[in-house]
């Protein structure tokens, strides 16, 4: 029985298992493992090490055996995973269970709290593919040797999907795990959309008016909105320096895109917060810009500048709110 942690190469090892033999053939560790990076050879060098039984396959057994000398801190992480996995499978159950005899009340909670859990877990997931994405690139710079990477079969599970969801589903600026120093009430979170909308009003160089009752017919293109995008970075004290250089070359090189409308940056005066606001086109103009070289360099100097994760916010707006005065 594999000890706390350890029992997920349990599941690793079923999900790679694909003719449910209970063992994993080289071809199937292939498919599960190779991570676009390691080539062929590393691969079935890697596979012989782990298979100290000399069978030709790996079981659960080798997997935890070898894995578990290189965990590290992970270790704890998919200790408290496989804890919080069972949690919340019982939470569930039991919402199950309670759901439709609770009061309004008790109803609206779960609701809530469902709501928030999720918020949790996309704040975690997407720092950690921010992670991700930085150790693949690094790996990538290191290794422009001639070594072919084995081509993955498979792109790795919910990596595109979670993605769109962080995009179109963007996370609550009060989510508990950034909010650390971030918001300390929400009259600051006010002043922030505030400066938002006077920052919308200059823009226009008139008087923003919005009329609630008059009902507008919007194209459903992703052209007839503009994406707001704020970015909240709290930078460490002795990384300001640098850090304003790095945010300097990546405004410049933001504002000179097609799609770009303004950038904008805040300090907040009391602590090295910086709050940058972009507007952009439409968000196919946002997306292709987070592909950009320069976008990805930022992304990258930021894991050194930043005491946490940086927090993105989006949101669209029907172009038409948006008439620039050109007389």
């Amino acid at each position: 029985e594999p000890g706390a942690g350890l029992r997920i190469f349990r599941d690793i090892l079923r999900r790679a298992d694909k003719n449910d033999d209970g063992k994993l053939s080289f071809d199937e560790f292939k498919a599960y493992f190779a991570d676009g990076v390691l080539s062929g050879e590393e691969l079935h060098e890697l596979f012989h090490t782990i298979d100290t039984h000399n069978t030709d396959n790996l079981d659960t057994e080798e997997l935890c055996e070898y894995f578990s000398q290189h965990l590290g801190e992970y270790g704890n992480v998919l200790s408290v995973l496989e804890d919080l996995n069972i949690t919340v499978l019982k939470a569930m159950d039991k919402t199950k269970k309670d759901y439709q005899e609770a009061s309004d009340l008790e109803q609206f909670v779960t609701r809530f709290l469902l709501k928030e859990t999720l918020n949790q877990l996309q704040s975690l997931q997407s720092s950690l593919e921010c992670a991700m994405e930085t150790t693949e690139e690094q790996t990538r710079q290191e290794r422009q040797g001639p070594a072919k990477p084995e081509v993955l079969s498979i792109q790795w599970p919910g990596k595109r999907s979670a993605r769109r969801l962080q995009r179109n589903n963007s996370l609550s600026p009060n989510s508990p795990l950034f909010s650390t120093g971030w918001i300390e009430e929400d009259s600051q979170w006010m002043t922030q959309i505030n400066r938002l909308q006077k920052l919308i009003d200059r823009l226009e160089k008139k008087d923003l008016k919005l009329e609630p009752f008059q009902e507008e017919v919007l194209e459903e293109n992703a052209k007839s909105h503009i994406m707001i995008v704020q970015r909240q970075m709290s930078v460490i004290e002795e990384e300001i320096e640098e850090f304003r250089l790095a945010l300097k070359q990546y405004v410049e090189s933001a504002s000179a895109q097609g799609g770009c409308l303004h950038v904008s940056i805040q300090k907040l005066p009391s602590d090295s917060r910086f709050i940058v606001y972009e507007f952009w086109k439409n968000s196919n103009a946002w997306n292709s810009h987070l592909q950009m070289n320069y976008s990805k360099t930022f992304q990258r100097s930021n894991v050194d500048f930043l005491e946490t994760p940086e927090l993105i916010t989006t949101m669209l707006v029907p172009a038409s709110w948006w008439v620039l005065n050109n007389n």
